[in-house]
């Protein structure tokens, strides 16, 4: 799941500066990249990188100040990382770190956690055959737990907390783009997704929607092999009459809530739709509410997580 607090992520300028140079008036935006070992810090600085940040990886926490300090007024964002492998590394050292960067007017400062579920951070170091950096000699599993108690204070403290457990590089891209995308134009986005329940919900999702209560197009033969994205299917379940009244009151709850989601600072809401298979009734809710968002105005991204592998 990933969720955002405290303060509001500005918007930066990075297409800006290219056409007019750094604007000094402008905070410099530092983006602090930290989290569980495993749980996907390098892919998540490769690309806020493409964003637009400078990455720096592994910076000695003594060191964060000064490069911090170093970078002029208005310059590029710079997303600099931070876990326990980094020298001289520390909780509360690092948090007082961050609370002295806040303190700085002219930075706007914002800590990232990549969370992931421990039997999946222990297949993936099983998998490629790294040690954990807490292990030594010990389980891998005796290292992600001590990690997970070392670092909860970090998690706590978070802007933004990204869960990777079942989290396609794709979806991580858009998701830190939807968070910390440099350009004016970033505002407030939604993601819009359908899953299947058999594959569990989607972490990521800050509001979830169970449609299985409407007629299921998987036991007409002819609409089995197609998805909720097809005329046929749509039709189906379109003519279900607890569709539209669902459907009303859902945009009706969803009207007013957008607005104060912005208002408060979040920048970034996922939005998912689940049935029995994900492959129809979820597919065909998501698509219909992503072109009532697009209608007013909203950004909208829609992906259909097991439309391809749904079944009953």
């Amino acid at each position: 799941m990933s969720d955002m607090r405290h303060s509001p992520i500005a918007s930066g300028g990075d297409a800006a500066e290219a056409a007019s140079g750094p604007d000094p008036d402008l905070p410099t935006r530092i983006l602090l990249v930290t989290g569980m070992s495993g749980a996907g810090k390098t892919a998540a600085l490769k690309a806020v990188e493409d964003l637009g940040y400078e990455a720096v990886d592994n910076l000695p926490l003594s060191f964060l100040s000064s490069i911090v300090h170093a970078t002029p007024p208005g310059k590029r964002a710079l997303a600099i990382g931070v876990d326990i492998r980094t020298r001289d590394f520390g909780v509360e050292p690092f948090l007082s770190e961050i609370d002295a960067l806040i303190r700085r007017p002219e930075l706007q400062v914002s800590l990232l956690f990549l969370d992931c579920e421990d039997e999946v951070l222990r297949r993936r170091f099983s998998e490629s055959r790294r040690r954990h950096p807490l292990a030594a000699d010990r389980p891998v599993t005796d290292g992600i737990e001590h990690e997970r108690r070392l670092v909860s204070p970090l998690r706590d403290r978070a802007d933004v907390v990204i869960d990777t457990s079942n989290l396609p590089l794709p979806d991580l891209r858009r998701q830190l783009a939807g968070h910390f995308a440099l350009d004016a134009e970033a505002g407030f986005s939604l993601f819009v997704t359908s899953f299947s329940y058999r594959h569990g919900l989607p972490r990521e999702a800050d509001l979830v929607f169970d449609v299985r209560f409407l007629d299921n197009p998987h036991y007409v033969d002819a609409l089995r092999p197609l998805t909720g994205g097809d005329a046929a299917v749509a039709d189906f379940i379109a003519r279900d009459p607890g569709f539209a009244p669902f459907f009303d009151a859902l945009t009706a709850l969803l009207a007013p809530l957008l607005p104060r989601y912005a208002g408060e600072g979040k920048s970034y809401l996922t939005i998912a739709f689940g049935c029995t298979g994900g492959r129809h009734r979820s597919v065909f809710v998501a698509e219909r509410l992503a072109e009532w968002l697009r209608d007013r105005g909203q950004r909208v991204s829609v992906a259909h997580r097991d439309a391809r592998a749904g079944t009953l």
